[in-house]
C-alpha cells in the first residue's frame, strides 16, 4: 500500500487533479516505472474518466468507460494494465483520505479473462535460425544482444542496461542494481556469456565507444547511452527467420526450458532467473514429464526390490 507522502489541505476535486498533483510526483519520487504509468494515463484516462469530479464517477461510468476500452478492440491483456492503474489510483486515493467530503467510494473493476499464457520456446534449430538472420542486419549489436539474453536468461530491459562495473569477470558474476521486482540480484555468467561479452567490447572499441566501469555494455553509437529498444531490428531478423511470433522475451523463457529439460530443478531456475517465489517458476513444471517419471522409478525400485517368491518383504535397510 503506498504511504501518504503530502498532507492535503483542499482535497483534489477531479481524478485528473489527484493524478497531477500528488499521485505521478509520488510515482517519479518513488518507482521506476513513472514514465509508464504516465503514459499509459495519458492516452487512456486524462480525456475520459479524468476530468470527472469524484461525485460522478460512479460503477456506471467506469464500466462505460471499460466498454470503450473493448469498443476499441485492444487485447484484454493491454486493457487489464489500464484496470490495475485506474484500480490504483482509486484505492490510493481511498487510502491517503483523498476523496472530497460527501463523495462516494470509487468502484473497482475486475479483470478480465485473458485465457491461458501460451508459452513460446525455441529449438535448438530455430536458435542457430535466429542468431544467424540477426547476424544480417545492418546492427552492431543485435546478434551479440540476442546471444547474451539466451545464454543468461536475462530480462531486456536488465541487459539494454547493463554497465561494465556490474560484471566481475573473474568470478563470472553479473549484479543487477535494480531487477524488476526492485531488488538487486545476480546473474551466473558461463564460459560463452563471459566469450560474448569479450566479443562485445571488442566491437564497441572499433565503433569508437569508451568501455570504463560506468559505461554500459550495449551503447548506442549515436548518443553514447543504451539503447531504448532493439525491437525494430530484432523484428526484421526474426521474420526473415520464419519466427514472426517469438517475443524478445521468449528468450528467457527458452533458456528456463532447456535448463528443466536437461534436468536443472525448478529451485534452481527461480534462482537464475531471479523469481521472487517458485509460484512463478511453476510455469515451467510441465517441460520434463520424462524426468518426473523416471522418479517414479526410484519407488518402483524399492517396492520390487522387497518382493521375495510373490510375497511382501520389509527390505532393511
Amino acid at each position: 500500500m503506498l504511504m501518504n507522502p503530502v498532507m492535503f489541505g483542499d482535497a483534489p476535486t477531479t481524478l485528473n487533479a489527484f493524478f497531477d498533483e500528488h499521485y505521478l510526483p509520488h510515482c517519479e519520487a518513488t518507482t521506476r516505472g513513472h514514465r509508464h504509468v504516465r503514459l499509459t494515463y495519458e492516452k487512456h484516462l486524462r480525456d475520459t474518466l479524468g476530468p470527472m469530479r469524484w461525485q460522478e464517477i460512479t460503477p456506471l461510468m467506469v464500466n462505460a468507460w471499460l466498454r470503450n476500452q473493448l469498443q476499441k478492440k485492444l487485447k484484454h491483456t493491454t486493457i487489464n494494465k489500464h484496470i490495475f492503474l485506474v484500480n490504483r489510483l482509486f484505492r490510493t486515493v481511498r487510502d491517503w483520505g483523498a476523496l472530497p467530503e460527501g463523495a462516494n467510494q470509487p468502484p473497482s473493476l475486475r479483470k478480465l479473462p485473458t485465457g491461458d499464457h501460451r508459452q513460446r520456446f525455441l529449438s535448438k534449430e530455430e536458435i542457430l535460425r535466429l542468431l544467424a538472420e540477426c547476424g544480417k542486419i545492418n546492427h552492431p549489436y543485435l546478434q551479440l544482444f540476442i546471444r547474451f539474453l539466451l545464454l543468461t536468461g536475462a530480462r531486456k530491459g536488465e541487459a539494454r542496461t547493463m554497465r561494465w562495473c556490474d560484471i566481475d569477470v573473474a568470478s563470472g558474476v553479473w549484479r543487477v542494481p535494480v531487477s524488476k521486482n526492485g531488488r538487486s540480484r545476480r546473474i551466473m555468467l558461463s564460459a560463452a556469456a563471459l566469450d560474448t561479452l569479450e566479443q562485445v567490447k571488442r566491437r564497441t572499441l572499433i565503433l569508437g565507444q569508451r568501455v570504463g566501469p560506468e559505461h554500459h555494455v550495449f551503447p548506442n553509437p549515436k548518443t553514447g547511452t543504451c539503447y531504448h529498444g532493439f525491437h525494430l531490428a530484432y523484428f526484421r531478423a526474426r521474420d526473415a527467420a520464419g519466427l514472426p511470433e517469438v517475443r524478445i522475451h521468449d528468450l528467457r523463457h527458452t533458456y528456463a526450458s532447456l535448463l528443466i529439460n536437461n534436468g536443472v530443478s525448478l529451485y534452481e531456475v527461480q534462482e537464475l532467473l531471479g523469481h521472487s517465489s517458485v509460484a512463478m517458476t511453476q510455469r515451467y513444471a510441465h517441460l520434463a514429464p520424462n524426468k518426473l517419471r523416471s522418479r517414479t522409478q526410484i519407488v518402483a525400485s524399492i517396492v520390487d526390490g522387497g518382493m521375495v517368491d510373490g510375497g511382501m518383504e520389509v527390505a532393511v535397510q
